[in-house]
């Protein structure tokens, strides 16, 4: 199914910011292994970086794959829309962000260690391991072995 015209070009893996990106997928759908890049951010970076959505991502060449890395390190700068990105007006530097790989977890880490220090309630509901969203809590969400009522004989 994948055919290849010179020898060597296709590679099976392919490590992208952090990531193996499993090259015998289509491009698109290869970049949402990244964490951070859901399918529609792909799509977008891939129209942005002109790279043909029928191409495997095993058959990038080397400058394709740095225009891509280019555009999702910096996407305002290629005119991709600020109500597209993941981060969005951040607390500290009031910039917006397209968040990727490692850096979705570390936010989400200081944004939970902030809203605990601050005593917030959702940052309380996390730090007690509680539902946080509102989700009732009275029957579902039990933790532990499972407890049943025995018959009487």
């Amino acid at each position: 199914s994948l055919v290849v015209t010179q020898k060597g070009e296709f590679e099976a893996m392919r490590r992208v910011l952090n990531t193996n990106v499993d090259g015998g997928v289509k491009v698109m759908y290869a970049l949402t292994a990244i964490k951070g890049v859901g399918r529609r951010y792909a799509n977008i970076v891939l129209k942005k970086a002109d790279i043909d959505f029928s191409k495997r991502a095993g058959e990038l060449s080397h400058d394709e794959l740095e225009r891509i890395v280019e555009i999702i390190q910096n996407p305002l700068q290629y005119k991709i829309p600020q109500w597209f990105l993941n981060r969005q007006k951040d607390r500290t530097s009031g910039k917006y962000w397209q968040l990727v790989s490692n850096a979705v977890d570390n936010s989400l880490r200081e944004d939970l260690d902030r809203m605990k220090k601050v005593r917030v309630h959702r940052g309380l509901r996390h730090d007690w391991n509680l539902r946080v969203r509102g989700q009732h809590t009275k029957t579902t969400g039990r933790g532990g072995r499972t407890v049943g009522v025995t018959k009487k004989k």
